[in-house]
């Protein structure tokens, strides 16, 4: 990341376009809002920890994709004692009971309400939502997946599909950066480097709250502006679990063996010229024509390719923010408005209803906010985080060498993407996977798709070398666990469990 200041001009496209990258994707919730995990383009990664008993967003979801953790195998149950250091607390406030956890080692604190009853009401399974606080008057909400688990996940889902994930995984949803979802407060972050920090002293602090998780497997799923936020915040852990193994940084290993990103935005080098093919040659409606398709393919070399040339080179604020602003002009801008569809599912109308935003008005209402134990009003696409991201000019930024030494370091990584998505599309996925840079790269690009089937039925295709796989999967838009949830868990459970996917 550039060491320059990051400006806050106002960036000149209108954010609440729901066909731009920075129209609901930023705000995290459908497209490439800022980070989102199990994620869209937007980023689930706003940090709102949702914690579920399970298994972790195009601008960046939620501008913070949701990103989910899980936690290999068991329930959330009471905690264990604290070290004398911590503090743990109880305090009631408009007639909600909070438990208040103060980490010494980072300073963050937790404060949470458990049970809610909000979505997860399986017996003997607990749930907890709250706040994470880190730094100055930043407040990350910490929950069980309202946002994703809404639209695409738990509560959304079958009740199979639903059993099998509560029971076997401890699960937590992050909102950030502050001002997405229900966070609030102080937002210091501009960008997805300055993000993973806190999510690590987040996870430090839910160790020390939880400590019966310290030594199980954790994975991070993530989707959308989640190949951002999931490769670097992967990496940092990683990171940072060498330095607590040298003794240059104290706190608890996070034992990383898992990286899942569905419809991710990773490169804007092979993703923007991925736009142009996929609008012409996917599988269900050509969007522009064949003399359409070379126009576009000569923009990108002369205009677009040379502005993210120039961002790579210098890594500057400057020139990365031109080179967004010069691709999204050239490129995305005009291709999102080809035609009448859904950026997120070509296969319908730019009004298409699906997945259902009825949520909103659901997390807006005064019961469910009292309940969760939120303390302001949700916000599913706020612009302010977003131009906090779009000053440093984050989005061209490539997090494929993150990614690559992720993979390089034994990580089971899956790169995997519903066909019928068009902001993150499976053209510009299956790329970025074949230019991840390990040792079975040559093999793995060489590879051939073949059929991934779920039950003896084919889902999909998909390709697997040492730690590292691909998979295409027909009929799904961006959230590719609402459309097709057997083949999403499939998926899910196979790269948690360190396996490379397989037909079943």
């Amino acid at each position: 990341m550039s060491p320059d200041q990051p400006d806050r001009q106002v960036d000149p496209r209108i954010t609440n376009d729901p066909k731009s990258r920075y129209g609901r994707c930023f705000g995290f919730m459908k497209g490439r809002c800022l980070p989102h995990s199990f994620f869209n383009r937007q980023t689930d990664f706003s940090f709102t920890l949702h914690i579920i008993t399970l298994s972790l967003a195009s601008n960046m979801h939620l501008v913070g994709s949701l990103l989910s953790f899980a936690l290999a195998l068991g329930s959330l149950v009471a905690a264990s004692p604290i070290a004398s250091h911590d503090k743990r607390s109880f305090v009631e406030r408009d007639g909600t009971n909070y438990t208040v956890f103060e980490h010494a080692a980072t300073g963050a604190k937790l404060e949470f309400v458990k049970n809610s009853g909000i979505c997860e009401t399986t017996p003997g399974v607990n749930q907890y939502s709250g706040y994470l606080s880190v730094g100055t008057n930043m407040n990350s909400m910490i929950r069980q997946s309202m946002l994703e688990q809404l639209r695409e996940h738990v509560c959304f889902l079958n009740h199979l599909f639903r059993k099998i994930v509560l029971i076997d995984l401890a699960r937590l949803y992050i909102d950030q950066p502050i001002g997405v979802g229900f966070s609030y407060g102080t937002d210091s972050v501009t960008s997805t480097v300055t993000a993973a920090p806190y999510v690590w002293k987040l996870i430090q602090a839910f160790y020390a709250q939880f400590p019966q998780y310290e030594n199980r497997n954790f994975g991070i799923f993530t989707e959308s502006y989640g190949g951002h936020y999931g490769p670097e915040f992967a990496e940092y852990f990683e990171q940072q679990n060498a330095a607590i193994t040298s003794g240059s940084v104290t706190g608890e290993n996070i034992k990383l063996v898992a990286l899942g990103v569905n419809n991710g935005w990773f490169d804007a080098t092979l993703q923007e010229k991925a736009y142009v093919d996929f609008s012409y040659s996917n599988s269900y409606k050509p969007l522009i024509s064949a003399s359409q398709h070379t126009t576009y393919l000569n923009t990108y070399q002369t205009q677009c390719l040379p502005a993210l040339q120039s961002c790579s080179s210098s890594g500057s604020n400057s020139a990365c923010k031109n080179a967004d602003t010069t691709c999204y002009n050239s490129i995305e801008g005009p291709l999102s408005q080809s035609g009448d569809f859904d950026v997120y599912d070509i296969r319908s109308p730019s009004n298409d209803p699906n997945p259902p935003e009825t949520y909103v008005t659901y997390l807006q209402s005064s019961a469910v906010v009292k309940a969760i134990g939120a303390q302001s009003t949700y916000q599913e696409c706020p612009n302010a985080p977003y131009q906090k991201f779009a000053s440093t000019g984050d989005n061209p930024r490539s997090f494929l060498s993150q990614l690559s030494d992720v993979v390089q370091k034994g990580v089971q990584t899956v790169v995997w993407a519903g066909d019928a998505d068009w902001i993150c599309n499976w053209f510009g996925n299956q790329a970025a996977a074949e230019a991840v840079n390990y040792s079975g790269q040559s093999s793995f690009k060489g590879a051939a798709l073949t059929a991934y089937n779920v039950a003896g039925k084919q889902a999909g295709t998909f390709k697997t070398v040492g730690k590292l796989s691909f998979a295409r999967i027909f009929g799904a838009g961006h959230e590719v666990p609402f459309y097709q949830p057997a083949a999403a868990l499939q998926v899910f459970k196979q790269t948690m469990q360190g396996l490379p996917l397989s037909s079943t």
